[in-house]
Parts: C-alpha cells; structure tokens; sequence
C-alpha cells in the first residue's frame, strides 16, 4: 500500500515526466498540446506540494483554490505564479472545451521557460523538508 511520501514521489514524477512531453510537443509546433501539458505539468506539482503540506483538494479548482489560499495569498510563491498558473489554468479549458481555440508560437514561447521556473520552484518548496509527519 503506498504511503503520502510515495503519492507525493508520484506526483513530481508525473509532473516533471509531462514537462518532457511538453517540450516535445513545443518541438513540433503543436501549440495547444503543448499549453495542455504545462498545465498538467504544473497541476501535478501543485499537487504534489498540497500533499507535502497535507491538504486535500479533490478538483482541479480544488487545487488553484487551495494552492492560493496556502501558498499566493500569504507571499509564501510569488503572485506571478499564481498568474501563471491561473493562465493555464483556463488555457487548458479553452483548449478542451471551446471551438477555434488556436495557441500560438508566442504565446508558448512566453510561458514554457516560465513554467520551467515554477516547476523547480515547487520541487525546491516541496524538497526543503524530507521530514513527514507520519509516514501513511
């Protein structure tokens, strides 16, 4: 049976594994695939960085609301961040829910290094304290 730590050693993997894919897909110019795994990418890591701190989200929404109110609103992660991931956030449903949603080149080219940075960020954030509380 896995324990928080392996959840939490699963999420960053996923993360940082969708990351990949992203660049891969950066490569061959598909623009809205590439702007659907960074965001999987850093809902993974977010996700992973909730469970680190022991708080449960069960939703997507669950996870940017929680993630602000933990992490954005007290100044712990930047507000740019928080943008960011805001941005992609509703990228990522425009890019699945609506028609004639095309992403393009510069507008890829302005978030990928930037969600780079947020990804190790949350590693670092995530890496800081190897201590659990209990080890589930």
């Amino acid at each position: 049976m896995a324990n928080l730590k392996d959840y939490i050693n699963y999420r960053v993997e996923r993360a940082e594994a969708t990351f990949q894919d992203a660049v891969i897909l950066y490569n061959t110019k598909s623009w809205n695939s590439c702007i659907n795994r960074l965001y999987y990418a850093s809902f993974y890591m977010v996700s992973a960085l909730l469970l680190k701190n022991e708080i449960e989200a069960k939703t997507h929404n669950g996870v940017r609301i929680n993630f602000f109110k933990e992490f954005i609103k007290n100044g712990e992660i930047d507000k740019k961040f928080g943008k960011l991931y805001t941005d992609l956030f509703a990228w990522r449903n425009e890019g699945d829910y609506a028609d004639f949603i095309d992403f393009d080149e510069e507008i890829v080219n302005s978030v990928l290094p930037f969600t780079k940075e947020f990804l190790e960020l949350l590693r670092e954030k995530i890496d800081q304290n190897q201590l659990f509380k209990q080890d589930n």
